[in-house]
């Protein structure tokens, strides 16, 4: 550990300046404008690559947008590993929210502040700087390879293809990837399952034209008034989803597993506290940890229609929108989903509107069994750096290329994260705690020594 803390100490202010220009390029990837961004981040992730050792490091184009790869082989008969990552960033609506520049990063009260900080520039980053560090001091103990990609936040809808085509590329003994969080700033841990995903934008049309509401309220069928009962008869009052078949492929997890994952700390009155909600809600039955690791969900993203800028205009609205998204377990297919909830929506849609469904993208859940040496080497990794055992846990997000990788590609990843719940990603004030940041720096060469020494 001490030739890693030095070169951490001795590099700390230029790593926090390197990252600081990668999120300045605001890689927006579900905004068309932003297309340039996305080749300049892209680009970028070749330099670092680069100036931290590859021995090659390339741009590849997709149908969409670009995935940096990147590699140093040390010796064939090594093990390797791939690294997975994520250079495009969620939008940063509304802006307003925000204390600080989104795309320019601040440092207070020891946290980086910024969009990406924390997912995935933040995160992928650290990958960058630990290679650089193994390099450097002559560490590397075992072949790497870099998969940074340009389409994480819109689903990844050309990784898929990027991999197949480039299978031998490709091959390695594990994946590793850190996007997801710790339970606490002091609890390691290990995310071992991941929901799935299905995702939809639905459009009710009632009359052909906006009509005044005077004229026409109380005669003509208001899609937004529609879409809302529509959607509000999808739960019923014990938060069970009511769509028909809904449940059928959902594997129910046994008594002794839900004793195990009632072991992680969870504390109920801070969780509601970090959100600023007075009681929470959810399927009758199941705890909290539970409804967001082992149960599927249904909710409504968003909704509009009609008049909704400042001040009065009397409309009934030709249109309503909304944007659903469903998180999935394990057996539950994302395309058999996307089905079901088409053809039941629209079978629920009265005469008066007319209903039209598009699925938008989705995933499978993905589980990594505990008893890999892998695993087992971010577990020893994780205890060498916070002093405890990491705590493994299933994760209520979704990561729908996590099983695309092992569907393709036939490899297992681990999800090593050390954001935290706290981070806000996706939302205004997206934020990372240096202490998190550079504690990963430290785990993951920790992690490649563990994992070569086991696959000996």
């Amino acid at each position: 550990m001490d030739y890693i803390n030095k070169y951490i100490d001795e590099n700390k202010e230029r790593f926090l300046e390197e990252l600081f220009e990668l999120i300045s390029i605001p890689s927006i990837s579900s905004i068309a404008q932003h297309k340039p961004d996305m080749y300049k981040a892209a680009e970028y992730w070749k330099k670092l690559m680069l100036d931290a050792g590859a021995d090659k490091a390339e741009v590849f184009e997709t149908d969409g947008n670009p995935v940096t790869y990147g590699e140093k082989i040390i010796d064939p008969a090594k093990p390797t590993v791939l690294v997975y990552g994520h250079m495009d960033v969620m939008p940063v609506d509304p802006i307003e929210k925000w204390n600080t520049d989104p795309f320019k990063a601040e440092i207070k009260d020891g946290k980086i502040w910024a969009r990406g900080a924390e997912d995935n520039k933040g995160q992928s980053f650290m990958h960058a700087k630990a290679f650089e560090l193994m390099v450097k001091n002559n560490t590397l103990p075992c072949n790497v390879k870099f998969m940074i990609e340009g389409e994480e936040e819109v689903g990844s809808p050309n990784l898929g293809k990027f991999c197949e085509e480039n299978k031998e590329m490709l091959k390695a003994d594990i994946i590793l990837v850190s996007d997801t969080s710790m339970i606490a700033r002091d609890i390691p841990s290990i995310t071992t399952g991941l929901r799935g995903l299905a995702y939809w934008q639905v459009e009710v049309t009632g009359p052909n034209r906006d009509l005044h509401s005077g004229l026409f309220g109380g005669a003509v069928a208001n899609p937004i008034n529609v879409l809302s009962k529509m959607i509000a008869g999808m739960i019923d009052e014990n938060n069970r989803v009511t769509i028909p078949g809904f449940y059928d492929d959902v594997l129910e997890v046994s008594d002794e597993e839900r004793a195990k994952l009632a072991e992680a700390p969870f504390d109920e009155e801070e969780y509601k506290k970090s959100i600023g909600v007075k009681e929470l809600d959810g399927e009758t039955g199941f705890s909290t940890n539970e409804r967001t690791g082992i149960r599927p969900s249904f909710d409504l993203c968003g909704i509009w229609g009609g008049y909704t800028g400042e001040g009065a205009k009397t409309v009934l609205p030709s249109k309503a929108y909304a944007k659903i998204s469903s998180r999935l377990v394990p057996n539950q297919d994302h395309e058999k989903m996307a089905v079901v909830f088409k053809e039941y929506f629209e079978s629920i849609a009265p005469d008066t509107v007319t209903v039209e469904v598009t699925p938008l993208h989705g995933g499978k859940a993905y589980v990594c069994p505990i008893d890999l040496p892998a695993y087992r080497a971010a577990e020893k990794a994780c205890e060498d750096v916070f002093g405890r055992t990491p705590v493994p846990v299933r994760s209520g997000g979704s990561i729908p290329i996590i099983s695309t990788f092992e569907e393709i590609l036939g490899i297992k990843t681990i999800l090593m994260g050390f954001g935290l719940e706290s981070d806000a990603i996706h939302s205004p004030n997206e934020n990372f705690p240096l202490e998190n940041f550079y504690n990963g720096i430290r785990t993951i060469p920790l992690f490649y020594k563990y994992f070569a020494e086991g696959e000996k």
